[in-house]
């Protein structure tokens, strides 16, 4: 029987009641199952190991991703009481821009050189250089990045030929999850968009970009759209994981993407900002637009003939847990005996400090950073401290600082002529309403929660019902299962907030030759 026949029987035989969504995310990978209503039935996280086998390098057996997985799929039935019949369908999401290289056998021909891998520096430049960066925009909507894919591929050109030449097919991440489970090589535009080989705009492959870089062009998989049912469980697959033979697997989505679907932020106007480690902000786009320095990601949505774009800043909630553990030995031993959370002990004491932090300014580019200034010289400051602030100083400053730094984003969108009528916040900082009302007061805008925690799993998981039918469309899927919620409005702060943010935008500037200079100076002496 085929996958396609086998996706008939299952559609025939079956009268599924959940959905089920598989992150395979840079720690861990989580499984979740929703029902038609929205309502989570199970959810379950299991961890794998990432390798530095150098420093700047991050790697992960694709194997640890499958059998995590498998064992996961095989735990949120259980903890649901479901079967593999219940399941209408599966959605994939995961770490972007990570190189899964497999031989003519389907075999992993090396471990996964992920996203966060920073070897690629000269291949990046090389490529610019061949190009041109009006070129790049031109063909990808991109700037080449050193986490991006077709980098990667280059590297393993340089230098290691023996695994080069036996390249057969060239995955991403929560594709090979689905080649796990169907056989297929497939992946859909929105995580397609940050491996530098695709036509953004056309949402196909460049075949200007895979002709300049000589990559042939069989190794890439079969191209989808987010929603459209992408291939089927094998029996294989099916005897390994409890699921149904036949149950449709969808394209599914780059995890920001994803992630977008799981807020809603599927239409012009809606604005998501994450505050996790590192920080994001996206917004839908009804047209192909690029940023004209390729200062913001330009990408094909999880959405059909919608893009998005999107600005990401390396440490936000990053910036804030370096400060906690850093200069915070005693709120952690004080959080620890009244059994709270240090960062809730943190964020008190910052709310008795006035908006501005009494002229305290924090750049928060404690890893370099990536929008607005790809500059991996650049570094964290703190400007304007004086004998009068205090640690509830430095702390307000940072979370203003990486409020400041995702204003910057905005303020790129904005250029473009999209319109931010509303922005939702999510990620742990969003659960600080400190950092909430700080976010409405420097962004002008007002602010709002989901009633959706779940991340880019769950997003994977509407993907799925708009796939299988149980949604006409992937909007019609958000319109009905997620909801806003503490709405936060500026307040009298933020016209505080609209002067200091021209005082930090104009540090960055005038430190940017002294970061290279301090970075070179390091290099000499080191």
């Amino acid at each position: 029987m085929t996958a396609a026949d086998e996706g008939s029987a299952f559609a025939a035989t079956n009268m599924p009641n959940y959905l089920l969504g598989i992150d395979v995310g840079t720690t861990g990978c989580k499984a979740l199952l929703v029902a038609e209503d929205g309502r989570v039935a199970a959810s379950t996280t299991s961890e794998y190991p990432m390798s530095t086998p150098q420093p700047l390098w991050a790697e992960q057996d694709p194997e640890d991703w499958w059998q995590v997985a498998r064992r996961s799929i095989a735990r949120v039935l259980t903890e649901a009481k479901a079967t593999g019949s219940d399941v209408a369908g599966i959605g994939l999401t995961g770490q972007m821009h990570g190189l899964v290289l497999l031989d003519a056998h389907g075999d992993v021909l090396r471990p996964c050189i992920m996203w966060n891998d920073q070897r690629t520096a000269a291949q990046c430049e090389a490529i610019t250089r061949q190009l041109g960066v009006k070129q790049l925009l031109e063909l990808t909507g991109n700037v080449v990045l050193p986490g991006f894919t077709a980098p990667k591929i280059a590297w393993v050109r340089d230098n290691e030929p023996q695994v080069y030449s036996r390249i057969a097919s060239v995955l991403l991440p929560k594709d090979y999850l689905r080649y796990r489970l169907t056989g297929a090589l497939v992946s859909d535009v929105s995580d397609a968009s940050g491996t530098s080989l695709l036509d953004v705009a056309r949402r196909t492959w460049s075949s200007e970009m895979v002709r300049a870089l000589s990559i042939n062009a069989n190794w890439l998989p079969q191209l989808t759209e987010s929603p459209e049912v992408s291939a089927h469980v094998s029996k294989q697959a099916a005897a390994e994981t409890r699921l149904v033979a036949g149950t449709p697997v969808v394209g599914g989505a780059g995890d920001q993407a994803a992630q977008a679907v799981g807020t809603g932020t599927v239409v012009e106007g809606i604005v998501s900002v994450t505050i996790g480690t590192s920080g994001v902000v996206f917004v839908s786009s009804d047209k192909y637009r690029c940023e004209p320095q390729g200062r913001l990601h330009a990408f094909c949505h999880a959405v059909p003939g919608k893009w998005h774009l999107m600005g990401v800043m390396l440490a936000a909630g990053g910036s804030f847990r370096w400060f906690r553990d850093t200069f915070c030995e005693r709120e952690r031993e004080e959080a620890k005996r009244a059994g709270r959370d240090p960062y809730d002990l943190l964020t008190e004491a910052a709310s008795k400090i006035p908006a501005g932090s009494e002229g305290l300014l924090f750049l928060p580019y404690l890893s370099g950073e990536r929008t607005p200034y790809s500059d991996a010289n650049a570094r964290g400051v703190f400007f304007g401290l004086s004998l009068r602030h205090t640690r509830a100083h430095l702390a307000r400053a940072v979370l203003e600082g990486v409020t400041f730094g995702l204003r910057d984003s905005l303020e790129l969108v904005r250029a473009l002529g999209i319109p931010t009528r509303e922005v939702r916040a999510t990620g742990g900082g969003a659960s600080s309403g400190l950092w909430r009302q700080i976010v409405a007061d420097i962004f002008a805008s007002p602010i709002a929660t989901v009633n959706v925690t779940e991340g880019a799993a769950y997003g994977a998981a509407l993907l799925a019902g708009a796939g299988a039918g149980v949604y006409a469309s992937v909007p019609e899927a958000c319109q009905k299962v997620i909801r806003t919620r503490q709405q936060v409005s500026p307040g009298r702060d933020a016209q505080t907030y609209a002067a200091l943010y021209e005082r930090y935008r104009a540090l960055y500037p005038a430190l940017k030759n002294e970061f290279a200079a301090l970075a070179d100076t390091l290099a000499k002496i080191s």
